[in-house]
């Protein structure tokens, strides 16, 4: 079976395929194109952002396909920005008008403080706030599951001590090179899946000798060995690509990582993001 077609359970039961597609940095037009080609691929999973600033363009490359709606997973997220309750109400009814594609499969928080306070202040009470209405969202079927992105292991605490429904998911930064193995345990004993977004380092971990070395042992690209590290993990792979020819190596990751290794994968510190290490994901707080 094709890595493509595999899928974890989340907490409720929802399927997520293994491997998704990001569509950070991507515009609208860019954006619709790339969710084509992924979903002609063999993609089933679709990962976008109401920062992404290109819903539109994701909705319209899913409703252009020939594969049925429920067949599809499709992921956004709250703007950092958003910690109030009401505000999170229209943000989430926005996305699902500029998508328009029925319902959200995934709806997070994108973080758990806003971009120029990025791990700063205290957001917890405005965290609970949005949260309550993802809750809400998920009661009315507006959207199948819900969760938080790069929330760490006191912010993930903060929700499940004010909530009602314990996050499906939390949406890290995951690579060989930077394993959060103890965020990962901890999410695994409350029932959290994880999503890796940037698998592959945002491209700068290509050029790493250790890994073209192990690469070459198992007859793969440097990149297919990232993502399959990842889902080997356990964890859902959200590779960011428009290329459709790196769609395609990218889902090509049915071989097995030896448990030798993956512990030196787990072990290798590698956060040398070049130029990307201006955004606050990849700026080492």
């Amino acid at each position: 079976m094709s890595t493509l077609t595999d899928t974890y359970n989340l907490s409720n039961g929802v399927e997520i395929p293994k491997i998704g597609l990001g569509t950070w940095m991507m515009d609208e037009d860019e954006a619709e194109q790339a969710v084509r080609d992924a979903i002609g691929v063999g993609y089933r999973n679709i990962d976008t952002a109401q920062a992404y600033g290109n819903e539109r363009g994701v909705g319209k490359g899913v409703r252009a396909s020939d594969v049925a709606r429920e067949d599809l997973f499709v992921s956004s997220k709250l703007a950092a920005e958003i910690k109030d309750h009401d505000a999170a109400v229209r943000a989430i009814d926005e996305s699902l008008a500029k998508l328009d594609i029925g319902y959200i499969d995934l709806m997070l928080i994108h973080a758990p403080q806003p971009w120029d306070d990025f791990r700063g202040g205290d957001y917890a009470e405005g965290n609970r706030a949005a949260w309550r209405a993802l809750e809400a969202a998920h009661r009315a079927g507006k959207v199948r599951a819900i969760g938080v992105s790069n929330f760490l292991e006191q912010d993930v605490q903060n929700i499940l001590d004010g909530g009602t429904i314990t996050p499906h998911v939390n949406q890290l930064l995951v690579h060989a090179g930077n394993t959060p193995t103890d965020l990962l345990t901890f999410c695994a004993d409350k029932g959290i899946h994880v999503e890796a977004y940037s698998p592959i380092a945002h491209g700068e971990i290509l050029d790493n000798a250790d890994l073209k070395t192990m690469a070459g042992k198992y007859d793969v690209s440097v990149a297919q060995l990232c993502v399959r590290y990842v889902v080997q993990l356990g964890t859902v792979a959200l590779p960011k690509t428009a290329n459709v020819e790196h769609m395609r190596s990218n889902a090509a990751v049915d071989f097995v990582i030896s448990d030798e290794d993956m512990a030196t994968l787990q072990q290798l510190h590698e956060r040398d993001y070049g130029d990307s290490s201006d955004f606050p994901v990849y700026s080492g707080k």
